[in-house]
């Protein structure tokens, strides 16, 4: 496993386990075999609904191997309804709670909303820093607007900012401003939803691999030092997703993976704020 060092000392993993979508005895299930198969870093958010069950399955995956809750990375979010001062520290303290943990790893901010000042929002994390509730603070879904904003008004520094990227969702603009200013970038959605995984440029490159269409993308990714949060039930699947660090990616792949870009998401909200993207 390789790790990306952030503001404080936290060494994240650069393969985390995600959660969206995943409910009831499946995520917990889910949760608990990653931990056992070797993912130290889960990742979740209040809006999934499914904070419970990750914590369940935190606690059992960790009483049957010798990793202690040091040895995790653990990522929620604070919704974008919930941002004023008093609504982000009741909602990290319902979060921690739902998980059975003392702190986060990382706390993000899910997404940007300009009805609510940021001001009162980096005030809360700070605090929620400063209190040991969390280690370190980041965003999700922020343009080089929003993160521009976000660093004039917040006292510390922004560790991450996770958004959509994947080969037809190629961010190098975004990625270059985070790389220059110290934010590391998390990958959600990095497989598009398992929608890339039959398109045929992608199949076509991944034929010169001897890897599977996923782990290519996926070490595309972390090739350009992003962090990847893939989801999967399938333990054959999470095997193979985190298998990115022992072989190569060839050039050729790799630069024509980087020229598929199509600007397409697949979480295009109407709350989304992409209009303000620079």
């Amino acid at each position: 496993m390789k790790y990306v060092e952030l503001d404080s000392g936290n060494k994240m993993p650069m393969v985390g386990f995600g959660t969206f979508t995943l409910t009831g005895d499946v995520c917990r299930e889910s949760v608990e075999k990653a931990i056992e198969l070797g993912y130290t870093h889960i990742d979740t958010a209040e809006i999934y609904e499914n904070e419970k069950e990750v914590g369940q399955g935190i606690k059992t995956g960790l009483e049957k191997t010798s990793l202690t809750r040091e040895d995790l990375f653990v990522t929620s979010k604070v919704w974008k309804d919930n941002l004023h001062y008093d609504e982000v520290i009741e909602a990290c303290e319902g979060t921690l709670d739902d998980l059975g943990l003392d702190y986060l790893d990382l706390y993000l901010i899910h997404w940007p909303n300009s009805d609510i000042p940021m001001e009162g929002t980096f005030k809360a994390l700070a605090k929620l820093k400063k209190d040991g509730k969390i280690k370190d603070i980041g965003v999700s879904n922020f343009t080089t607007t929003h993160l521009k904003k976000a660093q004039k008004v917040s006292s510390e520094p922004i560790s991450i900012n996770q958004v959509e990227y994947h080969p037809y969702l190629n961010q190098n603009k975004l990625l270059n401003y985070c790389k220059e200013n110290g934010i590391a970038v998390t990958a959600f959605s990095p497989l598009g939803n398992a929608e890339l995984l039959t398109e045929k440029p992608l199949v076509e490159l991944a034929k010169k691999v001897d890897k599977s269409l996923a782990q290519v993308i996926l070490k595309w990714l972390v090739d350009k030092d992003i962090i990847v949060i893939p989801r999967s039930t399938s333990t054959e699947h999470m095997k193979e997703n985190l298998d990115l660090f022992s072989w190569d990616l060839p050039e050729e792949v790799f630069n024509g993976i980087e020229q598929l870009d199509k600007k397409r998401r697949v979480r295009d909200p109407e709350f989304g704020e992409f209009d303000m993207e620079e």
